[in-house]
């Protein structure tokens, strides 16, 4: 078994179709997956901070399952959790939303593998996954690439935790992430849950940038990660181009090499958005 984890709600609904998708694509899917999605409603803070629903998540799964009748996708609501541990805390607005901070949670959610993939769902990828989980990290806290822009300007090791590798039997005995979370709570972080981790690691495996691409496309790319970036034409800007939004990943970026999962990605979106207009309509 393969386990997966993602956090976030229905506004990156997109995000979690495409990133399953081009893992299914992209990958030896004899072995089944799981995937476990952390998830809470946090209205206080905003109206749309809902919790992803049922609905999409039964949606979800019927996508896996069509790729291995094995495949499970597993919501996990840790409103409560997060309520108790960060409520009102410094970095509750940080730079991205709540819903990155929700990672933290993996050694207190009961029931966790010990070998788990952490991956934000603004990624795509480009070769078979098992070229990262099978990765050995034993006697490390968790594996992970550099920041394309951080190991410029903060250091040369600094990690982007967009695509983290979990050892969390390690992690439990070293304190990583009760470490973290201490740090959330009492002090204002640039890069708020990245930088927690960051500052509270014992131990970790670096990987090749190829496992965490923010910026190139290579055919030695495992995971193409679409994350704001700068552009220097026609003036120096940054874009925050995701990878559902098709029309920019065609003439910004120039790929096509993802059209199949997309196209897949654009029809699945389509058929669930009707059948839930036909649902409220009855």
């Amino acid at each position: 078994m393969i386990n997966i984890l993602f956090s976030g709600n229905s506004k990156v609904l997109d995000g979690m179709i495409t990133c399953m998708l081009s893992i299914f694509k992209r990958s030896d899917c004899s072995e089944p997956f799981c995937f476990y999605i952390y998830t809470m409603d946090i209205t206080r803070i905003k109206p749309e901070y809902t919790a992803i629903s049922e609905q999409e998540v039964a949606f979800l799964e019927q996508i896996a399952k069509a790729y291995h009748p094995e495949n499970r996708v597993i919501r996990v609501d840790v409103s409560e959790i997060y309520e108790q541990e960060f409520a009102h805390c410094p970095n509750e607005m940080a730079y991205c939303s709540p819903y990155t901070l929700l990672r933290l949670f993996a050694d207190l959610v009961p029931g966790m593998p010990d070998k788990l993939l952490y991956l934000d769902v603004d990624l795509l990828f480009n070769r078979d996954i098992h070229l990262l989980y099978d990765i050995d990290i034993e006697g490390y806290e968790y594996a992970a690439a550099r920041d394309h822009y951080g190991k410029y300007l903060l250091h040369p090791n600094y990690i982007n935790a967009g695509v983290l590798l979990f050892n969390l039997a390690e992690m439990k005995q070293t304190g990583l992430l009760q470490k973290a979370r201490e740090l959330i709570k009492c002090k204002k972080l640039v890069f708020a849950d990245q930088s927690a981790i960051y500052r509270s690691t014992t131990r970790k495996k670096m990987l090749p940038q190829k496992f965490n691409d923010q910026k190139f496309l290579h055919k030695h790319t495992v995971v193409r990660h679409f994350s704001k970036r700068l552009f220097y034409l026609p003036y120096p800007h940054t874009d925050n181009i995701k990878q559902w939004m098709v029309g920019k990943v065609h003439k910004v970026f120039g790929y096509y090499e993802f059209d199949d999962i997309l196209f897949e990605y654009i029809y699945l979106r389509k058929k669930f958005d009707e059948e839930m207009m036909e649902g409220k309509r009855e």
